[in-house]
């Protein structure tokens, strides 16, 4: 399963022993009964950052499957945007590839074969705290360089890609205007109340406000590739998957990947206040098809004539409105000095 299916808010809670608890939750209920309830931002942060310093969430014996995991047609267009909108902005010597969330390093290589094969020869660094992803990385990128935030990304124009890196970043949740909490009733965790709910995301906010800030400072341009709404509006979208199948949010906390719906006006409008420049939004179906996926796809089936079904598979799955194609949507930020990368109609 990909990251493209519906959304489903789950408010179910088990009850069960001690010993069913995983070890997050022990904790966490330890910190309701010593602090009260505590936020959803507060629980989703605390879920991720422990799920995602445990182990290898991606592909088959994983939880989820990423748009590079399943082709590396995803990559090279990805590549292809930024060589061709480095070599309009006059090939800067000092430009660098960065990637937010690069999972296995597969996005990165693939992006930066194509990258190099237009002459780029910049450094690659790579905003990254698990240890366990980081090994993956350094086998697929070995020249690169980590970092454990975007702040600490040098001072250069940037070639940066974040794929769904804003969707597990957390976000607060309100139900006619009090913020909604997560806390104990009936032996399990709960929310503490429902309602029609407004979410937002101050974390999400103030990571775009930073990569703005960068562009519009040092130059350079921003790929935002991520499954969400381009228009604000209110609605649930906190949703958690495990071995590729959706489960209750509030079920085996730090033992599944929780994710919500990345809001692109939201995102657009820090982007703009912090001075740099946004495209218009559009769905990874038409992006990727107007970077020219088919007749990549093409090329390949043409040297690999074996591979004929699995490149026709691996486009529907990427492109079709049923699959990632509509969900998922691309939005780029870049430096007003920069021009618009390709794929955006602009």
């Amino acid at each position: 399963m990909d990251r493209e299916g519906p959304t489903r808010a789950c408010r179910t809670h088990r009850r069960v022993g001690e010993r069913g608890l995983t070890p997050l939750e022990r904790a966490l209920r330890e910190r309701i009964q010593a602090e009260g309830p505590i936020t959803v931002e507060a629980y989703m942060e605390a879920c991720n950052s422990y799920y995602y310093a445990t182990r290898d969430p991606l592909g088959r014996d994983g939880d989820f499957t990423t748009a590079p995991e399943i082709s590396q047609m995803f990559g090279e267009m990805v590549g292809a945007a930024l060589a061709d909108v480095w070599v309009n902005a006059g090939k800067p010597a000092d430009a660098i590839y960065a990637e937010l969330g690069p999972g296995r390093g597969t996005l990165a290589a693939d992006a930066l074969r194509v990258l190099r094969g237009a002459g780029f020869s910049g450094e690659v660094h790579l905003v990254e705290m698990s240890p366990i992803l980081r090994d993956h990385q350094a086998r697929n990128v070995p020249d690169a360089q980590w970092h454990d935030s975007l702040q600490d990304l040098p001072a250069a124009p940037l070639l940066l890609v974040a794929n769904e890196f804003f969707d597990a970043l957390p976000v607060r949740q309100f139900v006619s205007g009090v913020e909604r909490k997560v806390t104990i009733a009936a032996g399990g965790l709960a929310f503490d109340r429902d309602g029609e709910i407004v979410e937002d995301s101050p974390v999400q906010e103030a990571a775009v406000s930073a990569i703005a800030t960068c562009l519009t400072q040092c130059g350079g341009v921003a790929l935002v590739i991520d499954y969400g709404h381009d228009r604000s509006a209110p609605g649930d979208t906190l949703q958690a998957v495990r071995g590729h199948r959706y489960v209750p949010t509030l079920v085996d906390p730090g033992e599944q990947d929780l994710t919500a719906h990345v809001d692109f006006e939201a995102l657009g409008r820090v982007a703009k206040d912090a001075g740099a420049a946004v495209t218009k939004v559009v769905t990874q179906g038409s992006w990727l098809n107007s970077l020219g996926i088919g007749a990549r796809a093409a090329a390949l089936a043409t040297a690999n004539p074996q591979r004929v079904e699995e490149l026709e598979i691996a486009v529907d799955r990427l492109c079709h409105e049923e699959q990632m194609g509509q969900l998922f949507k691309v939005m780029a930020i870049r430096s007003p000095d920069w021009p618009v990368p390709a794929g955006f109609g602009e």
